[in-house]
């Protein structure tokens, strides 16, 4: 007899079919009881919901550190919307508000690499992506970190 021979009584147990008629004893309603909820396909409530009552994950204090309120949130500019600034000319935050690429200061302006640049400006801005870095300096532009 190997360990893989062994048999204990009652180890595989067959599944309950529910609602198949004579003999099973879960006949008719399937051991659901009668309307309601529960005895609908697809009834009864998601998990954590008590009926109405302010669930507990929501009664409970939040706890722990979330950066969400000290994150620095730069406004957004791309590479290619650059090209309607004339050839050598300065840009800056306060240009770009005025060209309105950006609405709101947030904590700085950052210059992301989407698009080509086909002018030479020089940008003085609060960060830049290293593409855009690359692809302003290929155009023949200088950056400066404000």
């Amino acid at each position: 007899m190997k360990l893989n021979e062994l048999k204990a009584p009652g180890a595989r147990t067959t599944s309950k079919r529910k609602g198949r008629g004579v003999g099973s004893g879960n006949g008719k309603t399937g051991g659901h009881g009668h309307k309601g909820q529960n005895a609908r396909a697809g009834g009864g409530v998601r998990l954590g919901f008590e009926g109405g009552q302010m669930p507990l994950y929501r009664r409970l204090p939040k706890r722990g550190f979330n950066n969400k309120r000290f994150a620095t949130n730069y406004a957004v500019v791309n590479v290619g919307d650059l090209n309607q600034f004339r050839s050598g000319s300065i840009v800056t935050t306060e240009v770009l508000v005025k060209a309105r690429l950006v609405t709101a200061k947030l904590d700085g302006v950052r210059i992301l690499g989407f698009g080509e640049l086909t002018k030479k400006l020089k940008v003085k801005v609060t960060g830049f992506s290293a593409t855009a870095r690359e692809k302003i300096e290929k155009a023949g532009g200088t950056v400066e970190e404000v």
